[in-house]
C-alpha cells in the first residue's frame, strides 16, 4: 500500500510494513525496475544510480519542483534541493546536503543535480550568472585532477568533497569555499590491475597538441610513462581530447591565466616523469650499498623542464641529510630507499599541487568580507568501505563516516524533538545504538586508536608496525567493539579470518578487519628535507611556492602533523560546520558491481544498506510517530471520510480533522493532535485511512458515474425530442413550399400561353410571311457594313513589313478577317513590285536564289558582299560575274591566284599572269558544286564525265565571295540548261582528277575559323586535309 496513487512500491520507507531488511531491499528493487531510482526516508533521500541516462533532469522538472513542496510530488534529488533551497532563502536557515556512499554509487552526480538545480533556480544577472557559471566549472578541474578509474568506477572521486555556497538576502549565489578530504595520493604511483592513474594524465597526453607536448618534454603514447598503466589507457564513454578541451575553458572561466594553465601542466608533467627515472645499485668506496640513476637524461629533462639542476635533484634522490642540533650527517640512500623517496616527492607534488589547485579556486570564488550571508553546503565525501585488505585509508575513512552516522543519529533525534516541542507533544526518549563508544575508541585524545598511532610514529626506539599492533591489543583487550588474534585467544575463541597481523572494530556498519602493515609509514607521509629543498630551488614559481619548508630561512626541526591527525583535525572542524547547519541526507546505492543497466544485485544493496544504516534510519524516523502532516492537507486529502466534512466544510482545519478521525472511531493511542500538525503512530493506521479514502472514492466514483449516466441520458432525450420537432417543423414547411412552387410555375406557364395566344390573335394582322428573315438580314447587314467601315478607318501602314491587322468584331467575321488580311497583303506586294526595275527585280531573285541554297547551311552566308564588278563583252558572250580565285593544286594542297569568268553558256578559268591560257566550262558540263558550312571560301565544280574538259578532273577553289559566285553559277545554269545545279553542304568530299580520286577533309581549327583562312596538308595519295583558321 503506497500514500500517492499510482506509484510503485512504498515511496517514504517510513511507510514500510514489516520493517525488515529483506522488504527494505524488495521495495527498492521495485522501484529501481520501473525506473524510480529515488526513495524518501522521512526527509532523507535514497538514491539508486541507474547507469543510464533518464528524462528527469530537465528544465521542466525543474520548474515543476520549485512550485511544490517536498511531499507533493514523487522523490526526486529535485525536491530535496528545492526544499534545502527555499529553507535557506525564506527562513534564514544555513543549510548542509551530505552525500554518502560506495565509489560508483553516484555521489559526484548527485552533487552536480544538487548544484545545476540551485543554479537554475537562484537569481539571474550577469553578476550572479558569472559566479554560478564559476562554481559549476569547479567541477571539471577536480574531476581531471581527483577523479580516476577504478575497478568499480569509471569516472570515481578519489577525495572528499566540501562546498559551501554562499548566498546573498535575495538567494543569489555569491561565491563559495571547497574544502577537499584524503586525496588518494597513493594512486600517483601504483594502480591495481584494470584501474587508471589520475584524469589529468591521460587527458593530457591524448588532448595537448605536438607543440605542447615538445615544450613539455613528453611523448603521446601512456605505455612509455611508469606511472601510468598502458592496459587501460582508454576508457569506454570517456572522451579524454575532449575533456582536456573541457578542462582547459574551465579554468580560464574561472579565472586561472594562461601562465598558471601552463605551469599546472608542467608540474603534472614534472610527477609522470618523474616515474621514469630508474634507480639503480650501486656501492660506496667502504663498499657500503648506495644508489644511482641509471640514465640522467631523464633527470636533466626534469631540470630543464622546472628549472632545476639535474645534480642537486640527483643528489636528493639518492642520498639523505640528517640534521640535529648539533651536526649534519649525510647519509646514502639504498635503491630500495631511494625508489621510496622518488614515490615519495611524486606523491607530495601531486599532493600539493591539487591543494593549490582547490586553494586556487577559492580564491576566485571566494565572497568578500563585511556581506551578511547564507550558506548551502554540500558534502561528496567517500562511503563505507569492507573491502579484502583494509588499510590506514579504509580506517579513516569509516572513521570519518561513523562521525557522519554519529551526527545524523543526534540532528535526526533533535530534529525530532524540536518538532515534538513546537506541536506541543510529550517527548518519548527513543532507544537507539550510540555509536559514540566506537568514535571514542579511534579518536580519543590519549588512549584512542589515532592517539596511539602518532604516539608510536614519535616513539625512539625501534618502531614498526606489529609494535603499534601490540600496544592496541594491550590497550583495547577488555574493549567491547574492538578484536584482534591476540584478545580471541584470551578468550579462547577462533576465527582463522583474523590474520596476525590484523585487528577488528565493530562499526555501526558491521565488522571491519584491517591490516596494520603499512599503517606507521602512511601516517607519518615523510618527505626528506632534501627533496624539500631542491624543490624550494626550482625557478618555477609554482612549484617552489608548493615547498615553502624548503625555504632554509624557514626550515624547522619540528616534525610535522602526521597525516591521521590531520584528518583527525579536518573531521572534528567538518562535523563543527555540520552541526551548525540544518541537514539533508543523500544516501547512494550501487545496484550492481558491473555498472549495468536494469541489473539489480539484492546481496550487494542489502550490504550497502547495512553500511548506510538505513534501517536504522528508518527506525529512529518511526520512533514515537511515523507520519505526521498539517491540518490542511491532511484534512483536503481525507474530508471525503465524513459526512460532515463532505462535501463542504466551513470550519477550522484541526476541528475538521477531528470530525474525521470520530467518526472513524479511531483509537486515541494512535493518534496526536499539535498545534498545526496531526500524528499518527503506526504505519498500519494510515494504511487503513488510505484502504478507507480508496474505498470512499469508489462510492463517490459510482455516484458520480450514475448520475452523469442519468443527466447524459435525459440531455439526449431532450436532444432527441428537440430534433425530431424541428425535422417534423421543416419537413411539413418543405413539403408546402415545394407544392406551392409547383402550383405557381404552372400558373405562370399557363399565363404565359394565354398571353402569347391572344398577342398572336391580336395582332397577326400587322405581320408579313418572312418578317422575321428579313429584320435578321436587315441586321446582318448593319453589322457587316459597320465592320468594313470601321476596318476601311483602321487600315494599316502600306509598309509590306508591316503585320499588324485589326481583329474581327465578332466570332462570325474571323474568316472573312483572315482573307481580307491576305489580299490586302497582295496588294501591297504588288505595289511594291511594280515601283521596281528590271535590274532590282533580278537582284531580288539572286538574293532569293541564294537564301534558298545556303541560308542556314553556310557559315559566311550573312557576310557576302554584293559589290561585285560586272564586265561585258567577250567571245563567249556577255560577263555575267567576274572574280579572283585560288585554284587548290590536288597534289600538294598548294593555291595558285586565278581569275574566274562567269558567261551565259561558260564558266571560264583564266591564269592572272597569261591571260591566253583559259579554260572554258560549258554550263551544262557541270555534274555539281560542294561547299563548306564554315566560314570558309573553299568549293569544289564537279564536272560529268562525258565532257571534254570533264576529263581533266573536278575543279576545287577558294573564293572571298563563295556566297555571291556559287549563287550566280546557279542561276546561270538554270537559265542555260533548265536545271538545277545540285549544291551539297559537307566537311567531306570526293574530287575526281586523272590519277583516280581524292577525298578533301575539312576541320575548323582552333581559333574558332573567325578568320577563315586556310591551311592545306596532303596525307597520303588520296587524302587532302583542309584546316579553317
Amino acid at each position: 500500500m503506497t500514500l500517492l496513487e499510482g506509484s510503485v512500491g512504498v515511496e517514504d520507507l517510513v511507510l514500510l510494513e514489516p520493517l525488515e531488511q529483506e522488504s527494505l531491499i524488495r521495495n527498492l528493487q521495485l522501484r529501481y525496475e520501473k525506473k524510480e531510482i529515488y526513495t524518501y526516508i522521512g526527509n532523507v533521500l535514497v538514491s539508486v544510480n541507474p547507469y543510464q541516462p533518464l528524462p528527469i533532469y530537465d528544465l521542466e522538472f525543474v520548474a515543476k519542483y520549485r512550485d511544490y513542496s517536498f511531499y507533493e510530488l514523487k522523490p526526486h534529488i529535485y525536491a530535496l534541493a528545492s526544499m534545502a533551497y527555499q529553507s535557506l532563502r525564506d527562513q534564514d536557515r544555513d543549510q548542509c546536503i551530505l552525500i554518502t556512499g560506495e565509489s560508483g554509487a553516484g555521489k559526484t552526480e548527485a552533487s552536480k543535480l544538487v548544484m545545476s538545480y540551485v543554479a537554475a533556480v537562484c537569481g539571474k544577472g550577469e553578476q550572479v550568472n558569472s559566479v554560478k557559471e564559476q562554481l559549476l566549472q569547479s567541477n571539471p578541474v577536480l574531476e581531471a585532477f581527483g577523479n580516476a578509474k577504478t575497478i568499480r568506477n569509471n569516472n570515481s572521486s578519489r577525495f572528499g568533497k566540501y562546498m559551501d555556497i554562499e548566498f546573498d538576502f535575495k538567494g543569489s549565489p555569491l561565491g563559495g569555499v571547497i574544502t577537499n578530504y584524503l586525496l588518494e595520493k597513493s594512486r600517483v604511483v601504483k594502480q591495481l590491475e584494470g584501474e587508471r592513474n589520475f584524469h589529468i594524465f591521460y587527458q593530457l597526453l591524448t588532448g595537448a597538441d605536438a607543440e605542447l607536448l615538445k615544450a613539455l618534454k613528453l611523448e603521446r603514447d601512456p605505455g612509455g610513462y611508469a606511472f601510468l598503466n598502458p592496459d587501460t589507457s582508454r576508457v569506454d564513454g570517456m572522451d579524454d581530447d575532449a575533456n582536456f578541451k573541457v578542462l582547459q575553458s574551465a579554468m580560464t572561466v574561472i579565472g586561472f591565466s594562461e601562465e598558471e594553465i601552463r605551469q599546472v601542466l608542467e608540474v603534472a608533467a614534472l610527477v609522470l616523469k618523474l616515474g621514469n627515472v630508474e634507480l639503480v645499485n650501486e656501492f660506496q668506496a667502504n663498499g657500503v650499498p648506495a644508489s644511482g640513476i641509471r640514465d640522467g637524461r631523464g633527470v636533466q629533462e626534469i631540470g630543464e623542464l622546472v628549472g632545476l639542476n639535474s645534480v642537486e635533484l640527483e643528489r636528493a634522490l639518492c642520498s639523505r641529510t640528517v640534521e640535529t642540533a648539533r651536526e649534519k650527517v649525510v647519509t646514502a640512500l639504498t635503491v630500495t630507499q631511494a625508489q621510496y623517496a622518488r614515490d615519495a616527492l611524486a606523491k607530495n607534488i601531486y599532493s600539493r599541487l591539487f591543494n593549490w589547485l582547490v586553494n586556487r579556486i577559492n580564491e576566485s570564488i571566494k565572497v568578500g568580507t563585511g556581506e551578511k550571508r547564507k550558506v548551502m553546503g554540500v558534502l561528496d565525501i567517500y562511503g563505507f568501505e569492507i573491502l579484502e585488505d583494509n588499510s590506514f585509508e579504509q580506517f579513516v575513512i569509516n572513521y570519518c563516516n561513523e562521525k557522519l552516522q554519529q551526527v545524523f543519529i543526534e540532528m535526526t533525534l533533535k530534529e525530532e524533538q524540536a518538532e515534538y516541542k513546537r506541536e506541543g507533544i510529550p517527548w518519548v526518549k527513543v532507544d537507539y545504538f550510540d555509536n559514540g563508544i566506537i568514535c571514542n575508541l579511534i579518536e580519543h585524545n590519549r588512549q584512542g586508536i589515532l592517539a596511539m598511532l602518532d604516539e608510536e610514529c614519535l616513539r625512539p626506539g625501534v618502531v614498526s608496525d606489529s609494535t603499534f599492533l601490540a600496544k592496541l591489543n594491550q590497550l583495547f583487550s577488555k574493549h567491547s567493539h574492538y578484536e584482534s588474534k591476540v584478545t580471541q585467544n584470551a578468550q579462547h575463541q577462533y576465527d582463522h579470518s583474523m590474520g596476525l597481523s590484523c585487528f577488528r572494530i565493530c562499526h555501526y556498519a558491521g565488522k571491519v578487519t584491517y591490516n596494520v602493515n603499512s599503517f606507521i609509514d602512511k601516517n607519518n607521509d615523510l618527505l626528506f628535507r632534501d627533496l624539500s629543498q631542491a624543490m624550494w630551488k626550482a625557478r618555477h614559481p609554482l612549484l617552489r611556492s608548493l615547498f615553502p619548508e624548503g625555504d632554509p630561512k624557514q626550515a624547522s626541526l619540528k616534525r610535522p602533523p602526521t597525516a591521521g591527525a590531520q584528518f583527525k583535525s579536518s573531521v572534528t572542524t567538518l562535523m563543527k560546520n555540520l552541526y551548525s547547519k540544518n541537514p539533508n541526507y543523500i544516501r547512494c546505492i550501487k545496484p550492481n558491481e558491473h555498472q549495468q543497466r536494469g541489473r539489480f544485485s539484492s546481496e550487494l544493496v542489502s550490504a550497502q544498506a547495512r553500511y548506510l544504516g538505513l534501517l536504522e534510519n528508518v527506525r529512529v524516523r518511526r520512533a514515537g510517530y511515523a507520519y505526521r502532516q498539517a491540518y490542511g492537507s491532511f484534512l483536503e486529502r481525507y474530508r471525503l471520510l465524513s459526512r460532515s466534512t463532505w462535501p463542504r466544510w466551513t470550519g477550522g482545519d484541526q476541528e475538521g480533522v477531528e470530525k474525521v478521525l470520530g467518526e472513524l472511531s479511531m483509537s486515541s493511542e494512535e493518534l496526536a493532535f499539535g498545534k498545526t500538525k496531526i500524528f499518527i503512530k503506526s504505519p498500519k493506521t494510515l494504511f487503513y485511512l488510505e484502504e478507507q479514502r480508496r474505498l470512499r472514492l469508489q462510492q463517490l466514483a459510482t455516484l458520480i458515474q450514475k448520475t452523469y449516466r442519468g443527466w447524459r441520458c435525459r440531455t439526449h432525450y431532450q436532444l432527441m425530442r428537440k430534433s425530431q420537432i424541428v425535422i417534423s417543423s421543416w419537413f411539413r414547411g418543405n413539403m408546402q413550399k415545394k407544392r406551392y412552387g409547383k402550383m405557381k410555375a404552372s400558373a405562370l406557364l399557363i399565363q404565359a400561353f394565354v398571353r402569347g395566344w391572344k398577342a398572336r390573335k391580336n395582332y397577326r394582322k400587322y405581320f408579313r410571311s418572312g418578317a422575321a428573315l428579313i429584320l435578321s438580314n436587315f441586321i446582318y447587314k448593319s453589322m457587316v457594313q459597320r465592320f468594313l467601315l470601321g476596318l476601311k478607318n483602321n487600315l494599316p501602314s502600306p509598309s509590306i513589313l508591316d503585320k499588324k491587322w485589326p481583329s474581327a468584331p465578332y466570332k462570325c467575321f474571323s474568316t472573312a478577317n483572315h482573307e481580307l488580311q491576305r489580299l490586302f497583303h497582295q496588294w501591297k506586294c504588288k505595289k511594291f513590285r511594280d515601283q521596281l526595275s528590271p535590274k532590282q527585280v533580278e537582284v531580288l531573285r539572286e538574293k532569293l536564289c541564294a537564301s534558298e541554297l545556303f541560308k542556314g547551311k553556310k557559315a559566311s552566308y550573312a557576310q557576302r558582299n554584293p559589290k561585285l564588278q560586272k564586265l561585258k563583252g567577250g567571245a563567249e558572250g556577255p560577263i555575267l560575274m567576274a572574280e579572283t580565285v585560288m585554284k587548290v593544286n590536288r597534289g600538294n594542297g598548294k593555291t595558285s591566284s586565278r581569275i574566274l569568268l562567269l558567261t551565259k553558256g561558260h564558266v571560264i578559268i583564266t591564269d592572272t599572269k597569261n591571260p591566253q591560257a583559259k579554260t572554258a566550262i560549258p554550263l551544262s558540263s557541270l555534274a555539281g558544286v560542294s561547299v563548306t558550312s564554315f566560314q570558309d571560301g573553299l568549293f569544289s565544280l564537279h564536272l560529268s564525265e562525258i565532257s571534254s574538259v570533264g576529263a581533266k578532273g573536278d575543279f576545287l577553289l577558294v573564293s572571298e565571295h563563295v556566297i555571291e559566285l556559287l549563287t550566280k553559277i546557279y542561276r546561270a545554269t538554270l537559265d542555260a540548261t533548265q536545271t538545277r545545279l545540285p549544291v551539297t553542304v559537307t566537311e567531306e568530299f570526293a574530287v575526281k582528277s586523272k590519277e583516280g580520286s581524292l577525298t578533301v577533309k575539312v576541320a575548323q581549327g582552333p581559333g574558332g575559323g573567325g578568320t577563315g583562312k586556310l591551311s592545306c596538308k596532303k596525307k597520303g595519295s588520296r587524302c587532302l586535309e583542309v584546316t579553317v583558321q
